[in-house]
């Protein structure tokens, strides 16, 4: 039995999946993947969709906070300039769909790198309130210029692809969940680079990582810009999958949220942006099935939902802060490594 990971190649030090059974793993929830529009109904569909876009999202938020350790809380915002950006395309434009969703982490790469300016002379707290004051301002260029519909927003036709419109959660599927598949890929591999690495060691002392030659400014604008083309993909396909874009689409509370997704799912590694971000999305459908239950014997059960939800979400960000630090992946790490030595003890 295989008792131990020490890599004796270079091929395997840099394999993704470095053995049979993430691999064999990996094949089967692909499989899975595959089969489940054909098995699940339009509200588990729905949900799959939703969950995608958010693990877009915060997968690019673990670039910037969790692994280049550049605290941001306006991935919303960013995700809002993305909408934006598919909306007036599509509206004023025409262009195809792939177009918009590139012109959407483009533009919003660049916004974001503008906004990560503040990145070179404050950090931490300070940075995340810079973030903040950022979001502001694009909350008020959405709900004020003309070309974003103002306060009303703007409202969208279907996606077009290859001659079809996508305007089912069936069809929708099978664009936004490959795209988030190949988003995730793109950023485990980032960090094989010299770029990703760059970012770790930023992330885990900046004085040294510049005293050893890492330019700062440019490599924080380039985790910025990383994190908000993320963004602004997701909010691409936010757009069309929900087909009305208006300023209240992107409050604080949602960059709340994503931040308290990497949290929860483990900052500084892949797979906690995919966990956390689709364990965050279905807390609050777990709370309204258990309010459901409730509802008949406290009739303003549903009224109390929206604070209960904002109060577990602080619950889960603390409880996970002071049990379990590095959050859902390394609670899945610890299962894997016991079910790898079992029966022998570690």
């Amino acid at each position: 039995m295989r008792i131990a990971t020490l890599k004796t190649s270079y091929a395997g030090d840099e394999a993704l999946f470095d053995t049979k059974l993430q691999r064999s793993l990996l094949a089967l929830f692909g499989l899975v993947l595959a089969v489940f529009p054909f098995v699940a109904g339009p509200y588990w569909l729905f949900m799959a969709c939703l969950v995608a876009i958010n693990v877009a999202s915060a997968t690019g938020l673990n670039i910037l906070t969790g692994y280049t350790g550049l605290v941001s809380l306006g991935q919303a915002a960013f995700m809002g300039v993305g909408a934006y950006t598919v909306a007036i395309l599509e509206l004023r434009v025409g262009t195809p769909f792939p177009v918009n969703l590139l012109a959407a982490g483009a533009t919003t790469a660049l916004v974001g790198a503008v906004v990560g300016l503040p990145s070179l002379r404050v950090k931490g707290l300070y940075l995340a309130i810079a973030t903040i004051g950022a979001s502001v301002i694009l909350h008020f260029v959405f709900a004020n210029w003309s070309l974003t519909g103002e306060a009303r927003g703007l409202s969208m036709p279907p996606a077009r692809l290859f001659g079809n419109d996508l305007d089912q959660p069936f069809e929708l599927y099978w664009v936004i969940v490959p795209i988030t598949a190949a988003m995730i890929l793109g950023a485990a591999n980032l960090f094989r680079t010299r770029i990703g690495r760059a970012f770790i060691a930023i992330r885990d002392r900046d004085i040294s990582a510049e005293v050893l030659g890492i330019p700062l400014l440019r490599y924080k604008l380039t985790s910025f810009a990383i994190s908000s083309f993320y963004a602004g993909v997701a909010g691409g396909l936010w757009a069309y999958f929900f087909r009305v874009v208006t300023p209240e689409s992107f409050p604080l509370i949602n960059s709340i949220f994503y931040l308290a997704a990497i949290i929860v799912g483990g900052m500084g590694t892949i797979l906690g942006g995919i966990l956390g971000a689709a364990f965050m999305t279905m807390v609050p459908e777990v709370l309204k099935l258990v309010v459901g239950w409730f509802s008949p014997y406290f009739p303003d059960a549903l009224a109390a939902l929206a604070p209960i939800r904002t109060i577990v979400f602080g619950a889960l960000i603390v409880g996970f802060l002071i049990f379990e630090p590095q959050g859902l992946a390394e609670i899945w790490a610890r299962v894997r490594r016991f079910f790898h030595l079992w029966p022998f003890k570690t």
